[in-house]
């Protein structure tokens, strides 16, 4: 625990906790943003596209070089 010697000290700290928090709710907010953009159908079906030609182009790799 710590120990205070005047109060300025106290109210150092409590500017500093005060600001640490407001940086975590924005930090939290800008987080939420992402998530919500992240979710949205259309960015689903575009990482569905980017897997889909991904592993089609590997299959179509695999067929070519291993030709019977």
């Amino acid at each position: 625990m710590k120990t205070y010697t005047s109060f300025d000290d106290i109210d150092n700290d409590l500017k500093r906790y005060k600001l640490e928090r407001d940086i975590a709710w924005e930090e939290l907010k800008l987080i939420k943003s992402e998530y919500k953009q992240d979710l949205q159908p259309l960015n689903w079906v575009n990482t569905a596209l980017q897997l889909t030609g991904k592993y089609s182009f590997i299959a179509i790799i695999r067929k070519w070089l291993f030709k019977k």
